[in-house]
This record gives structure tokens, sequence and C-alpha cells, in this order.
């Protein structure tokens, strides 16, 4: 089995960076840079009576190259301290998109980045009901991440699957959940080309 045989610390803020070396069973030596970022935790609300669900778009730094920085995502952050899945899914669904969650039904978690990262995902999904839009949502003023919150019909949700518009891995997962778990749902919708 590879196993790590040394590692050098060379950043450490919100993720930590290290340059290791990892021992292979036929005795080569690698020299590979690892992130190290934690868990976090997703979660897609979505309303089964009005047939809608929630998203947030905010700018992410390493896509404006890409001229996709404002993504649509599921409320997703990481868990603080102490913290589980569950808890943090929720928390991040109030700071980010303003909905109070109860009930979590989990998809899966997941690896993002396993080639560079140890950061796991824990994906779930979560019905929501109007009187659960308790504020406008847009995050924790100090962190400054200009979210915005953004309610799609479950229609145009569809659609982006469909037709490989929804681009973020966890929102992508936890949205085909959604369309696999509920079809009732997606039963009877109007055509969305949006």
């Amino acid at each position: 089995m590879s196993r790590i045989t040394s590692r050098t610390p060379l950043f450490k803020g919100w993720s930590s960076i290290d340059q290791v070396a990892v021992r292979h069973n036929d005795g080569t030596i690698w020299q590979r840079t690892l992130e190290y970022h934690g868990d976090a935790a997703a979660a897609l609300p979505f309303d089964p009576e009005r047939r809608t669900c929630l998203m947030v778009s905010m700018p992410r730094i390493p896509l404006i190259e890409a001229a996709e920085a404002d993504l649509l995502e599921a409320p997703a952050g990481m868990l603080d301290e102490g913290e589980d899945a569950e808890t943090c899914a929720r928390r991040e669904a109030m700071e980010e998109a303003g909905v109070r969650l109860g009930d979590l039904e989990f998809v899966t978690r997941i690896w993002t980045m396993p080639g560079l990262s140890n950061e796991r995902v824990s994906i779930f999904l979560a019905p929501y009901g109007v009187a659960d839009r308790v504020s406008a949502g847009g995050g924790v003023p100090h962190e400054n991440e200009q979210i915005t919150t953004v309610e799609l019909g479950l229609s145009t949700l569809q659609t982006m699957v469909q037709q490989g518009r929804l681009l973020d891995g966890k929102t992508l997962i936890a949205a085909q959940a959604l369309i696999l778990r509920r079809p009732d749902l997606f039963a009877d919708l109007p055509s969305d080309d949006r």
C-alpha cells in the first residue's frame, strides 16, 4: 500500500497546503502537493408544493478566468469545529438562502478532488415551504461572499440537468438524486428550454 513518508507545510490559512513524499508499493517515491480543506455539507432545498428549488450564486474566484465565476449551486459550506454535516447544511441554507430546513434526506458523501484535496462533501435533499423562507439570505456579512439567492422551477432544474448546464458537481448530484427519488415532482411539468 502507498504511504506518505514525509510532509512539508507550504501554507496555512483558510486551507492548508503541504508538499508530501509518497512511497508506492514498487518502492518509487513521488512528490505531491496536497490541500487540506476538511469536510463540508450541501443541501438542495426544494418546495414540493410549488415545485421549486433554491440555489445560490456567488463569485468563485478560481473560475473568473473561465468566465464561469457565478455558478448556480446548492447552499453549502465547511463544517465548523465539532459540527456534524446535518447541522452545517441547515446553517448554510439559512445563511446563504434564508431558508429554515427541517428534515434532511442523505444522498451521498463524496470526495470533491481526490487527486489534490481531502475535502469531502455530504449532500442532502431538503424540503421547504413558503413559511420556511425567513430571511433574504446572502451570507454572513463579515464573510463578504456576495451571495444571490435564486428560486428556480423544477422544470428549469430538470432542463439544466438534461442540457449539461448545471456545472457544480455537488449540485448536479443533488439535482439528479431529486429527479430520481421524487419523479412525482417532475411529472406533468411544462417543458422549459431556458
